[in-house]
């Protein structure tokens, strides 16, 4: 059985040494919801989850030391992204649509999302953009697909963790590990359209 998230993931690093990944689902199993994925200067990996379904989901799917079930808020402007979970409290400024968000929309939205297509491309993402793959295995023996569909810079950032501030914007580096791919190690905010095969 397959199951789709379509949505938007939001990847970026902080001044603190804190890797940040904001999933905003519009369409999945569980409707529309957002969940965040942390990563700490030591290595510890924190999920935020707006449900405990949603909590086992994916931390079977992926790889955690820490679960936390708390409501999520994310808020997408035209040039802005907020997210309040927990004790994470953080604003984005999003820029312009990247050279890659334009090669992305050049292919056909069907193809560009199918698992083969994925599975095709996975090369090419493996070597130009760092730590980032397009298929995999995930836990629980699930396979992975991300269909990226559009990009767009990351410019800007405000926000904390905890009461304590996460500083200036960073780099996504070094990559995150919560399973087999990170985000691109330039701070930017990915449509994708997310295939779990259980």
């Amino acid at each position: 059985m397959r199951v789709r998230f379509i949505g938007e993931i939001s990847g970026f690093g902080t001044g603190s040494g804190h890797r940040v990944v904001i999933g905003r689902w519009t369409t999945s199993p569980f409707g529309s919801f957002a969940d965040v994925m942390i990563e700490s200067p030591d290595g510890v990996r924190t999920l935020l989850a707006p449900s405990d379904e949603i909590a086992s989901f994916v931390s079977s799917t992926y790889e955690f030391d820490e679960v936390c079930v708390v409501e999520v808020t994310v808020r997408r402007g035209e040039r802005d992204l907020v997210c309040r979970a927990g004790g994470l409290c953080v604003r984005v400024d999003l820029g312009s649509r990247t050279m890659l968000g334009r090669l992305l929309r050049l292919v056909p939205r069907r193809l560009a999302v199918s698992p083969a297509w994925c599975s095709v491309v996975d090369p090419l993402a493996k070597v130009l953009l760092r730590g980032v793959r397009t298929k995999g295995s995930a836990g629980h023996q699930r396979r992975e697909w991300y269909g990226a569909t559009d990009q767009f810079r990351i410019d800007g950032l405000d926000g904390s963790w905890h009461d304590r501030s996460l500083g200036p914007l960073a780099e996504v580096w070094p990559p995150v590990n919560f399973g087999f791919s990170s985000t691109p190690r330039r701070p930017s905010t990915v449509a994708v359209v997310t295939t779990v095969e259980m």
